[in-house]
């Protein structure tokens, strides 16, 4: 190991951590408001300032938009877009802003409300999905992204899979030599890395084997939920007039609705007055005026978060409730595991194909998978952890760290002298 103090930052696609390397050791970092997860959100709103607009980001930025909900323009999840070459940029109060925008804007948040980052050591290591998210996603794109977000944040900047961090970070915690599987569930994907780890003292630690990932994760779940509770209230499946034909409405407001990272987006005169349009001529007009006042008036939180709520409570209970109000919208239904496990059923299979894609890129049977490390918030869901339960056997299965062992791992990564064997 070099010894070189390094900055480790896992921007995640719902929350974000950091995590300084120390000696041989690496600490979390603290924010002003005790905790040690930065949620990857930015609030704007119009305000006495230069350029007329101020913004928050982080828990901040949640307490902005509750604060004024409809003066204000909540956006989250909007890493989903760094390889999206749809994406151009976001307008929020008549400004255009590039994801590098957003990006640096949010960085520069996070620093301000972190508690030891007032000097940034010179090696930053930064997580990255090994699969982006997104239909067609361009790594190239997503490379340029990153690096113009990160310009004025380090001058060594060195990226790595997401999974590799936590491998790092479990490594940590085990003093024998074993075959790791780590899974990585986040907001946006699903990444997979088998690592071979060496006994504490080794010259080298950990070697990475293989990786897989899929753009298939907690947001892809989200919208399994608001697609059968949510968008049949707002005209999916109905259908409008054009001329003397009857025709099906079309799904690109109903996809974009159920998008995180495009919801907030969608306050923009083009999209309205095409919804608008759309109300005039729609067999179930008051259908598409719901989504019309759902949107004008900002409510992506709420219904972000009893969206949450439910999956959450989901993965502790064998059935639960969903509520939602607001805009005229009144919500209310009981939701069984067996019914969530079946909208995301398709997801799951392709989630365990990824699986396998890693394994034969390390060229590693499950036979010789040592241990498995789930990390990432949605590996709470127990229909992903009895894909592993059943391929691997519970007792196999280590967890821990499922918000923080990325950023942890990344810190202790950029110890190492070697850091380009690791770099993606």
């Amino acid at each position: 190991m070099s010894g070189q103090q390094a900055l480790g930052l896992d921007f995640g696609t719902t929350n974000s951590v950091a995590a300084l390397s120390r000696g041989s050791e690496a600490e979390l970092v603290p924010f002003a408001d005790g905790g040690d997860v930065f949620r990857s959100a930015l609030c704007y709103w119009i305000d006495d300032v230069p350029g007329g607009v101020s913004h928050e980001a982080g828990p901040w930025a949640i307490a902005e938009y509750l604060e004024w909900p409809q003066d204000s323009r909540f956006i989250q999840s909007f890493k989903s877009v760094a390889a999206s070459p749809a994406f151009e940029h976001a307008t929020v109060f008549n400004k255009r802003y590039r994801f590098e925008d957003l990006g640096g804007m949010f960085l520069a948040r996070l620093r301000a409300r972190a508690k030891g980052l007032e000097t940034l050591p010179e090696r930053i290591v930064i997580g990255r999905p090994v699969a982006y998210a997104g239909s067609r996603p361009d790594e190239t794109l997503a490379r340029y992204r990153y690096n113009a977000m990160f310009r004025d944040f380090g001058t060594e900047l060195h990226y790595v899979y997401e999974p590799l961090g936590a491998a790092f970070s479990y490594a940590a915690r085990i003093d024998e030599p074993a075959t790791v599987l780590v899974a990585d569930f986040g907001g946006g994907t699903s990444d997979f890395s088998i690592v071979r780890i060496a006994e504490p003292g080794a010259a080298r630690r950990c070697v990475p084997l293989g990786s897989a990932g899929i753009g298939i994760a907690g947001d892809r779940f989200d919208y399994a939920i608001v697609d059968k509770l949510i968008l049949p209230l707002l005209g999916k499946g109905g259908s409008y007039r054009s001329f003397d034909k009857i025709l099906e409405i079309p799904g690109g407001f109903f996809h974009e609705f159920a998008d995180w990272s495009r919801l907030a987006l969608m306050r923009n005169r083009k999209t309205m007055d095409g919804l608008r349009r759309l109300q005039n001529t729609a067999l179930d007009p008051e259908a598409i005026g719901r989504m019309i006042a759902l949107i004008e008036n900002e409510l992506g939180f709420p219904l972000y978060d009893a969206v949450g709520k439910l999956k959450r409570a989901l993965s502790g209970e064998e059935h639960a409730q969903f509520a939602f109000s607001g805009a005229g919208l009144e919500i209310s239904a009981e939701v069984t595991r067996g019914e969530f496990e079946g909208w995301i059923a398709g997801d799951l299979a392709k989630i365990e194909a990824t699986v396998d894609a890693a394994l034969a890129k390390a060229g590693v049977s499950e036979a010789e998978i040592d241990r498995v490390f789930l990390t990432g918030g949605s590996s709470l869901i127990p229909a992903i952890r009895r894909i592993f339960n059943r391929r691997f056997g519970a007792e196999r299965i280590a967890t821990g760290g499922e918000l923080t062992s990325i950023a942890h791992g990344l810190a202790l990564i950029g110890r190492e002298a070697n850091i380009g064997e690791w770099a993606a």
